[in-house]
């Protein structure tokens, strides 16, 4: 266990970016042959905007893993955090971790990105992507996705967590994230089955209708087990799902300049401010 532990510990960038390309390859070849939607949009075009913002979260996540690996040897030195009091075998010091950081650093920071309105205006360009498909996995705001790192990094210090523990945990949701927004069709159940444990594809089609309530329930990225605890679980026809949202005119969804200043839109905000 601590080989294994150790590979993740060292991890390098390249690893992570391929780790990354191949589930983007991987899920949008699948949606080619076996998509939900029969779209007519243009997946290159819808694809860049999406790609593009993807370069910040690479680089926002780059640098959280320098700034981790210094947080590290912090801990190691001053044994502080939860983990460092349990005394228990690695392998459930391992599992209770990905446990808490799924629910912290995905649902629960997910959920107040939704609940606090200023955070909801990063958040909104998620959601503005009326064509979702796996590419929709890396559209995030930079800001948003630095509150999202902020808030597991907090985790890793408050556990004593080790950075290898981490870095083992975002590998696993990199496959996750690209699952459950691709645009892929399984059969319902199949889908439904699974959504019993982790998210799956239909589930977190219903987190990215463009109307309430559904736009504010299914918060989770692996384990569905959240959701269903804390009341934010729905699963519906999913054939009546529209993607989108009703504060937003959609003239501008693959605009990268456009949706960087989203946040800071007057209009925007103004639509937010009424529907929220």
């Amino acid at each position: 266990m601590e080989e294994f532990l150790a590979y993740f510990e060292h991890l390098s960038t390249w690893i992570k970016g391929a780790w990354i390309l191949f589930f983007l390859i991987f899920f949008w070849i699948i949606e080619g042959y076996y998509s939900f939607y029969k779209s007519n949009f243009n997946k290159w075009k819808h694809a860049k905007t999406n790609l593009l913002l993807l370069i910040f979260v690479i680089l926002i996540n780059s640098f959280f893993g320098i700034f981790l690996t210094f947080i590290d040897i912090w801990l190691k030195k001053t044994e502080f955090g939860i983990l460092n009091i349990l005394d228990t075998v690695l392998w459930k010091k391992v599992v209770l971790s990905i446990i808490i950081l799924d629910f912290t650093s995905q649902y629960f920071i997910h959920f107040l990105l939704h609940k606090v309105r200023w955070m909801w205006r990063l958040h909104l360009v998620h959601h503005t992507d009326k064509n979702v498909d796996v590419t929709t996995g890396t559209r995030h705001h930079p800001f948003d996705f630095l509150i999202r790192e902020c808030m597991a990094l907090l985790v890793v210090i408050i556990m004593g967590m080790p950075v290898s523990f981490y870095f083992f945990y975002r590998m696993i949701t990199i496959p996750f994230t690209y699952f459950n927004h691709a645009d892929i069709s399984l059969p319902l159940w199949l889908d439904k089955g699974l959504s019993y444990i982790i998210v799956s594809p239909n589930m977190h089609k219903f987190h990215h209708h463009y109307q309430q309530p559904w736009t504010d329930s299914n918060f989770g990225n692996v384990l569905s087990i959240w959701d269903r605890l804390f009341g934010t679980f729905i699963y519906e026809d999913p054939k009546i799902i529209k993607y989108g949202l009703d504060s937003s005119n959609h003239t501008d969804d693959e605009n990268f300049i456009f949706q960087l200043k989203v946040p800071f839109n007057k209009n925007e905000i103004k639509s937010i401010q009424k529907n929220k």
